[in-house]
């Protein structure tokens, strides 16, 4: 087993280490390679070994391999995500190459499965492959190096094609990104790490971009479909304006510091929110938990007496608490969305302006601190 894979966090059930994978922009690189090799009369290495973009190399099976009558030569690639619970995990990668004239160089084609960029703000031209720039300088440096062992220059077509991918695309951001037709290739490392936030919080950050590069002034960062749908409901936003941010409130909010727009809707439940008005950027169950100190202290900052300042203290669940507080008359959701609103403003800063939503389980608003 690869050194790569036997690295890793480990599983706190079962204490065994976690096994890395590989990423999309990996896998395609490995098939480009073979097919290249193929290409140029050397036949088709299995396995083939790629360099990683920060040092050291990975070798992967050949899942497909095909040379057809017209010149092209076709390699393909399982991709392995480790443990990593990604959506593309078992995707066949293919790899389809053919010769251009000389001076052509490489140029990339979506096949079937992989999107195209339709939206600006993405770091691709709108109507390119999405395939991101450093799988593009994998596969361009891949190719290169199987070529110039063949005496001959990369002027080659690569197209990407990923069977399945546009179904699979509906499960991921590409088409609030206005990434049409399929799956991205991505990865910056080739490696894919377990149950990493790297790869939401670029999505995240990508959404930010294509949003203002779209001129839109009203963003909304949600942590789930409940309190997207409240948001849709209140504002009737583009899809592009939400932003899905999970648990990854400070991600989000350090990513738009850097990056802002004029106003910002931070919506979702009340357990989350009441995370962040005790100061949490990670709102994961695993990584966070809701201070019911700090909601009893609200409380009785709203006027609670001891009897129900000592409920909300020996809550179990922020819902409990929630409840015994709307039975005394207390607006907890609202004082708990002002105190995150504090919280996030000191993160973002003062140039956007910014408001809390707190939002029940049926989707209603719960809590409220406006920001405009």
């Amino acid at each position: 087993m690869n050194e790569l894979h036997r690295q890793g966090k480990t599983d706190q059930a079962d204490r065994r280490p976690l096994r890395r994978g590989w990423t999309t922009g990996a896998c395609a690189t490995a098939a480009a390679k073979a097919a290249a090799s193929a290409l140029f009369g050397a036949g088709f290495p299995d396995p083939v070994s790629i360099r990683l973009p920060r040092g050291g190399s990975a070798a992967f099976a050949l899942a497909e391999t095909a040379l057809f009558a017209d010149g092209r030569a076709m390699a393909a690639v399982v991709k392995d995500a480790g443990d990593d619970p990604d959506v593309t995990h078992g995707c066949l990668l293919r790899a389809t190459l053919r010769r251009l004239p000389a001076g052509s160089g490489v140029i990339f084609r979506a096949g079937a499965g992989v999107g195209t960029v339709t939206l600006p703000g993405l770091p691709l031209a709108v109507g390119e492959p999405a395939i991101n720039p450093v799988p593009r300088r994998m596969m361009v440096e891949a190719v290169s190096e199987a070529a110039g062992a063949a005496g001959c220059d990369a002027d080659l077509e690569i197209e990407i094609a990923i069977p399945e991918g546009e179904a699979i695309a509906e499960r991921t951001w590409n088409p609030r990104l206005g990434i049409r037709g399929g799956l991205s290739i991505l990865g910056t490392t080739g490696i894919v790490v377990p149950y990493s936030c790297s790869a939401w919080i670029h999505s995240i950050q990508r959404g930010v971009d294509v949003a203002r590069a779209a001129g839109l002034v009203h963003l909304a960062a949600v942590t789930g479909n409940t309190s997207e749908e409240a948001v849709r409901r209140l504002y009737g936003l583009p899809e592009i304006a939400i932003l899905d941010m999970g648990d990854f409130v400070g991600g989000t909010l350090k990513y738009l510091r850097r990056h802002p727009v004029p106003r910002l809707t931070l919506a979702g439940g009340f357990a989350k929110i009441s995370k962040l008005a005790a100061g949490a950027m990670d709102l994961h169950s695993r990584r966070s938990q809701v201070d019911f100190a700090l909601l009893a202290g609200l409380a009785r900052e709203l006027g609670a007496g001891g009897g129900p300042v000592r409920e909300i203290a020996a809550c179990h669940t922020a819902m409990q608490a929630l409840d015994l507080a709307a039975r005394a008359g207390l607006p907890l959701a609202d004082a708990v969305a002002r105190r995150a609103r504090q919280v996030a403003g000191d993160v973002l800063g003062a140039k956007i302006a910014l408001e809390v939503l707190v939002v029940d389980r049926r989707g209603r608003i719960a809590g409220h601190a406006p920001g405009w």
